[in-house]
């Protein structure tokens, strides 16, 4: 694949994973605002944690409905068409977004979230084609590791924008809550016009799409008849559980605990893109070369456990980056390490269903601990980093117990041995 290609498919990711760094911050700091023009004055915290899952839940759960369909169309229309979508129901997500931050509407952003959701299926689409045009498993990881690389930037580039852009102690009267969307707007353009110039289909083969509604249980229904994915999927829904819970209550803890604003919540997610950043673009290979992928795995999780324990008891807001960082340090070579994995485990001509299934997972996880997450941080603003931690501790009883069969034990061995 060209360089230039690769560049466009990494810029995509880049401008989806944007989305996410740019707007979780921003939206915690306008739902959490006692004067938020988004709620009724007076509006208890309970219903604002709740306030905020529900928007949060709308965008994953959308994303859940969108990506199987999305992923099997890549497959029919090839990548570059259905990329393509993905960045044309970005816009029109934004457009909406804009519109509800003007009006003050609750349920116009929920709707903003839930369309840019439901075409948010560029991650694994991109996923796809870096494993198209990989020449055997070590380049095909690698591949994967540029792809986290691209997410790690977007989630450093999404802070950097979103705090700039809306902080009038910066920029004056230019700054606003609506211009960070303005500048996402830009960049889905920028995107679109990559795709459009230097990236194309590297896999040639079709396959028919038909339209079913009852497509989504079935995509899932179909890891039955997948063993090896089958085995591997319970400690990924665990991985993914601690992750989520995790990464979408951050900025509502340090809001709640330590009053973080809309620049606080930035400087967190800043935190976990630099993370992201360096583990994933410098150590994905060489970590995969060293040690059997279970134990890459197993030593992330109990990282996880402790770190979602440390932020938990921080007495000071300060004192939540450093588990923060070691969190999404771990993440950015487990992640391509799991994908890896679970690429390995089908054939060529599933890839971009096996992408698409690992997609969905994780948005449906997603989706359901925020809405569970936001009614747990009504009651306790801990209980999802306690969450986050026993997911954690149960994935590692999963690897030990559940991936000791050979033929799992050859998929997570080190790179390059049986």
């Amino acid at each position: 694949m060209p360089i230039m290609a690769k560049i466009a498919l990494l810029f995509v990711v880049f401008v989806d994973l944007i989305g996410q760094g740019l707007v979780f911050p921003i939206i915690n700091g306008l739902i959490m605002a006692p004067d938020s023009p988004l709620l009724p004055a007076g509006t208890s915290d309970a219903a604002r944690h709740l306030d905020y899952g529900l928007v949060i839940g709308s965008f994953f759960l959308a994303w859940f409905l969108g990506v199987v369909y999305v992923a099997r169309l890549s497959d029919s229309i090839g990548r570059k068409k259905a990329l393509l979508i993905c960045l044309g129901g970005a816009l029109l997500g934004y457009a909406l977004t804009i519109m509800a931050l003007y009006l003050g509407s609750l349920w116009l952003l929920v709707l903003g979230r839930a369309v840019t959701g439901f075409t948010a299926g560029n991650q694994p689409i991109a996923q796809a084609a870096m494993v198209d045009a990989s020449t055997d498993a070590a380049d095909r990881d690698r591949n994967m590791g540029y792809i986290i690389t691209g997410v790690s930037f977007g989630l450093v580039g999404g802070p950097i924008i979103g705090g700039i852009l809306s902080d009038q102690s910066l920029l004056g009267s230019i700054a606003s809550v609506e211009a960070p969307f303005y500048a996402s707007l830009v960049l889905v353009l920028v995107a679109i016009v990559l795709v459009l110039v230097f990236f194309e289909d590297v896999r040639h083969e079709r396959r028919p799409f038909v339209f079913r509604p009852q497509e989504i249980i079935e995509n899932l229904w179909q890891v039955t008849r997948h063993p090896l994915v089958l085995h591997l999927m319970p400690v990924y829904v665990a991985f993914m559980v601690a992750n989520v819970t995790f990464y979408i209550f951050i900025d509502n803890f340090l809001s709640s605990a330590f009053g973080y604003g809309i620049v606080g919540g930035s400087a967190v997610m800043l935190v976990i893109g630099i993370a992201l950043a360096f583990s994933s673009t410098f150590l994905v290979q060489p970590t995969q070369e060293r040690f059997a992928r279970h134990r890459i795995i197993a030593v992330t999780f109990a990282v996880w456990a402790l770190a979602s324990l440390a932020v938990a008891a921080s007495p000071v807001a300060i004192l939540c980056f450093v588990p923060v960082f070691f969190f999404y340090f771990c993440f950015g070579v487990a992640y391509p390490t799991m994908l890896g994995i679970f690429s390995g485990s089908v054939s060529e001509a599933d890839q971009g269903w096996i992408m698409g299934i690992t997609t969905a997972v994780f948005t449906l996880v997603g989706g359901v601990m925020s809405l569970v997450g936001g009614w747990l941080m009504s009651i306790d603003i801990r209980l999802p980093f306690y969450i986050s931690a026993a997911a954690a501790v149960l994935a590692i009883l999963l690897v030990a117990t559940g991936w000791s069969r050979p033929e799992i034990r050859r998929l997570t061995g080190r790179t390059g041995t049986a």
